[in-house]
């Protein structure tokens, strides 16, 4: 029996109620739903090349584009389903054959409390100027933690909110700002021209869905810098590293004046990674937090070596600091609170000795 729009349906639903991230559709395989990290195969006959191109062909939903499906590569999209969720979709070719990589994306903006993130995330979103980047590996929950705060402005705070993304993730209702969402694409040709056409559109808030080249970095710190407080994202592991990538992106002669203007407006960065949790969903996050200090102004002008920052961002921890956190430090936490195991923590630490010596083990 061929397959049929809702089978599609059918399989996204399932994906949902098992709380998946992620559904992989590939020739001749099942596809796998991408559930507590772990790839899981449906219970389903393998789904032929036919299959996957009916479904490409759904979801890439432009006719245009259908008639040139023979020469697509790669492509990448979005579709809706009401009531149920938004899809976030890769379409790719390999060895002859073709697949599809679905991200799925609650239709329900996420709170921050619901998250479980360190409450000092709601006291960054009060920030009225500079740059806020959310840093982590594909799939860490980036996009989820940036609505949450975006959805916090949204609620407290009269503002003029831009978002430039490739596709729009989550769609967020007007509450007390007014929010216009610009799909690169469809409404506007490329981030560049989308963020310099935001600087003319009167932009409280500006949320950009990648730090993608220099040039989208140069925009981002031109509308910090013009009293503006902007939202991205970069593909890094701490803040050390996402320091180092946005420094590197410019050449040599470039680079000290990069740092002034990073060290004048980055705010903060919030870098994540999801493990394994005793909680409803088996996920959590644990997050390393940077808020920009004298310290941390020092390492990025080259006064002091980059790595000293992971100590700088230690001595924020606790009463009397700035709210910033080591991943370390959150990972205790989470044991401490028995939202991980101590296995799951032992995984995860930079070093197994000093988190031993920091906790008492039962």
């Amino acid at each position: 029996m061929a397959f049929t729009k809702q089978n599609l349906i059918s399989l996204i639903q399932a994906a949902v109620k098992n709380q998946a991230s992620d559904i992989h559709i590939r020739t001749d395989e099942v596809p796998c739903l991408r559930i507590r990290g772990d790839l899981v195969p449906i219970q389903t006959k393998p789904f032929s090349y036919e299959d996957v191109k009916f479904i490409a062909e759904l979801v890439l939903n432009k006719s245009d584009l259908i008639k040139i499906l023979p020469s697509i590569k790669e492509y990448d999209g979005g579709f809706a389903i009401p009531k149920l969720c938004r899809i976030r979709f890769n379409f790719f070719r390999y060895d002859n054959k073709i697949g599809l990589i679905f991200r799925i994306i609650n239709e329900k903006i996420p709170k921050l409390s619901d998250l479980g993130l360190p409450k000092v995330v709601s006291k960054i979103c009060e920030q009225r100027r500079g740059l806020i980047l959310v840093t982590g590996a594909t799939g860490s929950g980036k996009s989820t933690t940036l609505a949450g705060m975006i959805d916090q402005i949204n609620e407290t705070r009269c503002d003029h909110i831009i978002t430039v993304e490739d596709p729009v993730e989550y769609l967020h209702n007007q509450k007390k700002s007014r929010i216009t969402h610009r799909e690169v694409g469809r409404d506007t040709e490329d981030f560049s021209a989308a963020l310099r056409g935001a600087l003319r559109q009167d932009p409280d808030v500006i949320l950009i869905g990648e730090m993608r080249d220099p040039e989208t970095i140069q925009i981002a710190l031109k509308a910090a810098e013009t009293g503006h407080v902007v939202f991205s994202t970069v593909h890094t592991t701490d803040s050390v590293t996402t320091i180092g990538r946005l420094i590197s992106m410019f050449p040599p002669e470039e680079q000290l004046e990069v740092r002034k203007r990073i060290t004048e407006n980055l705010h903060a960065t919030i870098s994540q990674r999801l493990l394994k949790g005793n909680t409803a969903n088996g996920v959590v996050i644990a997050m390393e937090i940077m808020i920009t200090s004298p310290g941390v102004r020092e390492c990025i002008l080259g006064k002091e070596d980059l790595s000293r920052i992971y100590q700088v961002i230690a001595s924020g921890r606790g009463k009397g600091g700035n709210g910033s956190q080591t991943f370390d430090q959150h990972i205790g936490h989470l044991f401490e609170n028995k939202v991980i195991s101590k296995a799951t923590a032992l995984e995860n630490v930079s070093s197994q000795a000093n988190f031993i010596q920091s906790l008492t083990f039962e």
